[in-house]
């Protein structure tokens, strides 16, 4: 509705895990090349955690976009929230089994089995990703997961397992001995400071095609303190920023616009 107004292309603050709208502060870089590490050299298991709307899903799915073509096969679980054998029928689907997804866990097993040993001769990694994974209750699944490593050949890991979460899926892992030791990298994202979230709006009004400063250095210092710089909060602040300047046909975004649309969001 109010690209136009902005000479804006597209939207530059929708809350959907876009890798090309990805802002590489300090630690998103960070998180960014431990997975990549992760997954290149074979280590297992890595975990992702953070507060939530910091990042962890699109940081993933740059991973992905970064995997060479032809070379992975990956399987990402949007909602862990299922049972033990389910989960593993979800990870299989993802894989590529669309047709006679065995039902009993033992087939199930040996499909995965299959897959990862055809995929290692194919030259191929196999790459499983668990989003969401702080809302997973039951023991049993954590367990299956850290059994996914034992699929191994010659002492390579035949997969590596991502699971990404909110700080409490740190403490869930902890009181699983078994599985923490298996987890070879860790890294935790917190909210951008004040000079990463002024970056991060001017990055993604980039992208999204603008040509001039559209918020003015109050605003942006404004929607830092109001966002406490967790980028999924920026994002509705300057969406409806964007839409609250172009209904009163404003010229720049000030803190004052700000902080209408903040009471507005917590009205």
């Amino acid at each position: 509705m109010y690209e136009a107004y902005w000479g804006l292309a597209e939207k530059p603050f929708e809350n959907t895990a876009d890798p090309k709208f990805l802002y590489y502060s300090t630690q998103h870089e960070e998180a960014f090349t431990r997975l990549m590490y992760a997954i290149q050299e074979q280590k297992g298991a890595a975990v992702l955690s953070g507060i939530f709307g910091c990042g962890k899903t699109v940081v993933a799915q740059a991973v992905l976009a970064s995997l060479s073509k032809g070379k992975y096969e990956t399987a990402f679980v949007i909602n862990p929230q299922l049972s033990h054998v389910e989960l593993l029928r979800e990870i299989l689907y993802d894989l590529g089994v669309k047709d006679n997804l065995p039902v009993q866990k033992t087939d199930i097993l040996h499909s995965l089995n299959e897959i990862l040993h055809n995929n290692k001769d194919n030259g191929k990694q196999t790459v499983v990703m668990i989003d969401e994974a702080h809302l997973i209750e039951d023991k049993m699944i954590f367990e299956e997961l850290r059994l996914l490593l034992n699929f191994q050949y010659k002492n390579q890991f035949l997969l590596t397992l991502v699971l990404l979460g909110q700080p409490e899926l740190k403490e869930k892992i902890n009181n699983i001995k078994q599985l923490a030791q298996r987890i070879a990298i860790k890294f935790h994202l917190g909210g951008l400071n004040e000079l990463e979230t002024v970056e991060y709006i001017k990055h993604r009004l980039k992208v999204a095609g603008a040509a001039r400063d559209i918020f003015d250095e109050s605003g942006l210092r404004k929607v830092h303190g109001q966002s406490g710089g967790i980028p999924r909060r920026i994002n509705q602040i300057c969406d409806m920023a964007l839409l609250t300047g172009y209904g009163n046909q404003q010229q720049m975004i000030s803190d004052d616009t700000i902080m209408e649309v903040v009471k507005d969001l917590e009205s």
